[in-house]
């Protein structure tokens, strides 16, 4: 039995692979359509249609009580962005990141890690006799991502054009049934890969917490991943910083917000760690913007080193587990 999940795991990964491509073309012709920079669709339609994995696995784990998971999923995943998904991105080509997005949406990502820290951590604090992210929380939550949608369309209004000359044309239509293609494929692909994954782990005993904070979190990454990838083989580092900055965002504003709506969250302690890496990440993403030579740019350099604290963080949680 375990082979069929292998091959249906194969499957998933060929469909994401399509998926991205035609998602990241799609995306990058209706940007040059409508005159909107790419980076306003890589943290709009690309990271909302990457995303989209871990709201369905989320929503499903709300519904059925599987905190572990729910939180394994989202602070998983969005290491996974930052560190791996990134770093191989600018392993294959240097990511050039807009000042806007180094002053505001980088720094916004990491502002989510630190208010999930600070709603979540309600015995330490002092705000509570549990460590719960309440209703209410997931309500502050929703907060916060309005502030981000806001944002964007200010942007959108006042950052037109700006895109690649070498895009070739397309017809809006064209250009929206691939995105759309694209999402179909990346989220039936990225449900495959999870699915089959978790059915081989639990056949091999393995428990919800390490299941939620690798296996989810690397499959309901995978959308992120590929599409990084070709976007960078396409030189396309809008796409690649929007995807995984916007995917980060909408992660913990959007679907951990709906999560807690849907159902209160216990929030187990050692996760202060997890956290306290994914912290360590963003910092490190801003000291590469400010400090890093050149500005604003992150290099092959850079990208191994986001690699090797993954490389690190995974083996203590092997440990750890």
């Amino acid at each position: 039995m375990i082979f069929v999940y292998f091959l249906l795991i194969i499957i998933g990964f060929a469909v994401t692979i399509k998926g991205a491509d035609f998602l990241v073309d799609g995306a990058s012709a209706l940007a040059k359509r409508f005159g909107i920079s790419e980076i306003v669709i890589g943290l709009t339609i690309v990271a909302l249609g990457t995303s989209a994995p871990e709201m369905v696995v989320n929503v499903y784990s709300s519904i059925n009580g599987k905190d572990e998971l729910i939180l394994g999923n989202i602070i998983g995943s969005n290491l996974f962005n930052t560190l791996v998904i990134l770093g191989i991105a600018a392993f294959i080509y240097p990511v050039t990141v807009k000042k806007a997005s180094a002053l505001f949406e980088i720094p916004y990502s990491l502002l989510a890690t630190i208010v999930v820290a600070i709603l979540a951590n309600d015995i330490f604090l002092k705000t509570g006799n549990t460590n719960t992210l309440t209703r209410f929380n997931g309500f502050i939550l929703f907060i916060f991502f309005a502030i981000f949608i806001i944002y964007i369309i200010r942007m959108t209004m006042k950052d037109m054009s700006d895109y690649d000359e070498g895009i070739p044309e397309m017809s809006l239509s064209k250009s929206s049934i691939l995105i759309i293609l694209g999402m179909v494929g990346l989220t039936l692909g990225g449900k495959l890969v999870v699915d089959n994954a978790v059915l081989v782990a639990k056949s091999l005993g393995v428990s919800d917490a390490l299941i939620g904070l690798t296996i989810l979190a690397a499959g309901t990454s995978l959308p992120e991943l590929v599409t990084a990838i070709i976007a960078a083989k396409k030189k396309k580092s809008d796409i690649v910083i929007g995807n995984v900055i916007g995917s980060n965002i909408f992660n913990i504003f959007l679907v951990l917000a709906t999560s807690a709506v849907i159902s209160p969250i216990k929030f187990k302690e050692s996760l202060n760690i997890d956290l306290g890496v994914l912290s360590l990440g963003g910092i490190l993403l801003i000291i590469f913007m400010f400090l890093g030579k050149p500005k604003y740019v992150v290099d092959k350099k850079e990208g191994t080193i986001l690699i090797s604290l993954y490389i690190g963080y995974f083996i203590y949680m092997m440990i750890r587990m």
